[in-house]
């Protein structure tokens, strides 16, 4: 007999919107069938009272005191008490189809359309590690949502790259005192002075980018498609795209 591939009980028949309910699923599992058998769960109640030895002859040595102790004011109204929140945040999953080194084009930002290459995943927040290189494209080391990416099939080679020194506490800004202006700075005529960019950073930026342009390069074609700006003409249509 010829072997079928495994279809679901119960299809999406629009992402989200399943064929069947939860009920339905139920009834056709016969799961009212099979007999659950819970686990008594062991409770382990706090202790109340502690023993604590007393000094001097006459206190008799030990005495029992309560472990959480009673104010000795109350409030006179109540005080809320914020909800404890049992939310975990983790990372997101990322999709198969980007690994490190594989290009992806920007949809959302200021670079939007802009092609930069992978480089990793961050732990903390999981959004994604990439960069222009920055000579080609002017796009610098930057965290992207991997919702607004699209991954192509072009890949680098980043083995010779090094990212240790890469994390989410790279790219916190520093806070400063909010001081209020004086009527004098205030009316002053002229820009103001842009911030100066870390030396520290420029030169982790050029020890990242330098073994990509490096290999880049090795591809004139692959140069020049790092370097242009993805755009859709008329009669494009993307979901008819091969990237």
């Amino acid at each position: 007999m010829a072997r079928t591939n495994h279809v679901p009980r119960n299809s999406f028949l629009v992402p989200g919107i399943t064929r069947y309910s939860r009920s339905v699923i139920y009834a056709k599992k016969a799961m009212y069938k099979r007999k659950k058998t819970p686990q008594p769960k062991q409770e382990t109640k706090p202790e109340q009272i502690k023993t604590v030895q007393v000094k001097g002859e006459k206190n008799g040595e030990k005495r029992l005191v309560p472990v959480n102790k009673a104010p000795r004011f109350y409030p006179a109204e109540d005080i809320p008490v914020p909800k404890k929140s049992r939310k975990v945040n983790r990372p997101a999953k990322l999709r198969t189809s980007i690994t490190p080194g594989t290009v992806l084009i920007l949809l959302a930002g200021r670079f939007r359309g802009k092609r930069v290459v992978f480089l990793k995943q961050l732990p903390g927040s999981g959004l994604l590690l990439v960069t222009g290189p920055y000579k080609l494209n002017g796009v610098p080391l930057r965290r992207v949502n991997q919702a607004y990416v699209i991954a192509t099939s072009t890949k680098i080679d980043v083995s010779g790259v090094s990212l240790d020194k890469f994390d989410d506490n790279y790219f916190k800004r520093e806070k400063n005192a909010n001081k209020k202006a004086t009527e004098e700075e205030f009316f002053k005529e002229g820009e103001k002075q842009k911030k100066e960019f870390p030396a520290e950073k420029a030169s982790l930026q050029k020890e990242v980018d330098k073994p990509l342009i490096a290999n880049i390069k090795k591809d004139i074609d692959l140069y020049h498609y790092l370097r242009s700006r993805f755009t859709l003409t008329k009669g494009v249509f993307p979901h008819k795209l091969k990237f």
